[in-house]
């Protein structure tokens, strides 16, 4: 009963953004929101958002796809080095990069631009489940697709891509999440989207009608993509049936006329998502020198940024517990109802979040209105679901049998949580927790409008100087929040070369 009492508060929390859009547009008033809504400007945001997920999520899957298959199902040179460096542009926050290619490029701009900035941000969202997906799949379907006739392409597009539905499904839906949700990539290169023109609006009119709005536009199109998400994932079976395990698979030798381009191709992507944002930032930091670390400021805000994110990730993986347990132990509608809850409502962009809980704040909880607490709370609604996912593997993990065994000798349910369960479940969720910081760190539109007054992590000191266009200044605060994530991402792509036995 606690654990369920627990689990439905933490639900209900995270139900306030959405809640506040519906009641906010009722409140507004069908004849207000009408002309709100039904205007040329919304249009254009409409018309430049769809686009850019249309035309980045393909690409996205392109690159994470073919990536994947060279350096887990081919002979190519340095594979092992290729697989690691493929997972690290996701240390790289994207108005990190958005800020290193204006500065090498300073016309870049609009859609293209849009496009090529986070397809070089995101498309490791789709290579990492790709590849792990790749590295086990029972190479026997595809020896017998090839006995019947099948040549190498047929099988690849009959045979394998149908067994990666599951994780290009689930990383297009990562993928056109953050693209709903950046802010700050989007501002470097001057390209209006839902999330850019609510953060305008919410400064010129602090909340006004109109950005509330645009935020219910926002979550209906979150809510739309998880519904396409749902459906092309489907219902299929990917499991394999039958006795005996499966097979490594034989890498296919790539030869002298395809191996350079391989190379080549995996080249350019490095260079093009992890080469151009570090030289970037180590060329400003050579033209600033050594007065662009101003120690003081530099400290305090890795410190502040350490504290945010260990906060969070502690707080958001203890939250998490409950309705993992639930969700593993007690399966049914409600554990079904809590997870889908906790997935939906983490979907919404930060600066919805944000919104909700500034509004509640002042109106309803004056004294909380710029605290530590609401930065935390909003931090833990938006990444609950990464903790979540990782927590639930873990418990998963952890037989019951054995906390049976403990209880029947004696040991209390609480002594045998910390002992038995715990222990099993902690490396998942140190995995979970690992991911919820990398979030923290490289989180901006919603810390920019909850953080109390006086607050300066690495990323709003990064936004304050750059967007006063001083970027050797901005310069450190950008290669710490690398630095910071970097390990992080190594950590989640080591997971996922691990098999969960769910």
């Amino acid at each position: 009963m606690p654990l369920a009492l627990a689990a439905f508060v933490v639900v209900a929390v995270s139900l306030v953004p959405l809640g506040y859009v519906i009641a906010q547009s009722i409140d507004t008033g069908w004849a207000t929101a009408s002309a709100l809504l039904f205007r040329p400007r919304v249009r254009e945001l409409l018309g430049s958002t769809v686009l850019l997920v249309v035309a980045t999520v393909p690409i996205c899957i392109a690159v994470g796809v073919v990536a994947a298959w060279l350096v887990e199902r081919t002979r190519v040179s340095g594979a092992k080095v290729w697989a690691v460096l493929l997972a690290a542009p996701l240390a790289v926050p994207a108005f990190v990069n958005s800020y290193s290619w204006v500065t090498a490029i300073p016309s870049l701009g609009g859609l293209p631009g849009g496009v090529l900035i986070a397809t070089l941000s995101y498309f490791p969202l789709v290579y990492i489940p790709t590849a792990a997906i790749l590295r086990r799949l029972d190479p026997a379907v595809e020896e017998s697709a090839r006995a019947l006739g099948l040549g190498p392409w047929a099988v690849f597009f009959r045979v394998v891509v149908p067994q990666l539905r599951l994780a290009i499904a689930g990383g297009a839906l990562l993928v056109s999440l953050h693209l709903l949700a950046e802010y700050g990539a989007f501002v470097f290169i001057r390209f209006d989207t839902f999330t850019t023109a609510i953060f305008e609006q919410y400064q010129s009119t602090f909340n006004g009608a109109a950005a509330t709005m645009l935020a219910g536009v926002l979550v209906l199109l979150c809510l739309t993509l998880l519904v396409i998400e749902a459906v092309v994932r489907g219902s299929a079976r990917y499991a394999r049936v039958g006795a005996g395990a499966p097979r490594a698979m034989v890498p296919a030798d790539l030869g002298f006329r395809y191996e350079p381009l391989a190379l080549l191709f995996l080249g350019m992507v490095i260079a093009l998502s992890l080469g151009v944002p570090v030289i970037s930032v180590v060329r400003w930091l050579v033209v600033g020198g050594a007065a662009v670390w101003e120690l003081d400021a530099v400290v305090s805000a890795l410190a502040q940024t350490l504290a945010f994110g260990v906060t969070g990730a502690v707080v958001t993986c203890v939250l998490a517990f409950p309705i993992a347990w639930i969700s593993i132990r007690y399966r049914g509608g409600f554990s079904r109802f809590l997870e889908g809850t906790a997935y939906i409502s983490s979907s919404l962009p930060g600066i919805v979040v944000a919104l909700a809980f500034v509004t509640i704040a002042i109106h309803y909880f004056r004294p909380l209105y710029q605290t530590v607490a609401v930065v935390i709370a909003a931090y833990t609604l938006l990444f609950l679901p990464r903790a979540l996912v990782n927590v639930r593997a873990g418990l998963a993990q952890a037989p019951v049998e054995l906390e049976e065994a403990s209880r029947s000798l004696g040991v209390s349910p609480l002594w045998t949580f910390l002992r038995v369960t715990l222990r099993l479940a902690a490396p998942a969720t140190a995995a979970g927790g690992a991911l919820v910081f990398l979030g923290v760190v490289n989180e901006l539109t919603a810390t920019l409008l909850l953080a109390p007054t006086g607050t300066r992590t690495l990323s709003m000191q990064f936004w304050s100087l750059s967007s006063e266009i001083d970027y050797a200044g901005a310069a450190p605060y950008a290669l710490l929040m690398i630095v910071l994530s970097l390990p992080v991402t190594y950590v989640l792509f080591a997971q996922s070369k691990k098999v969960a036995g769910l």
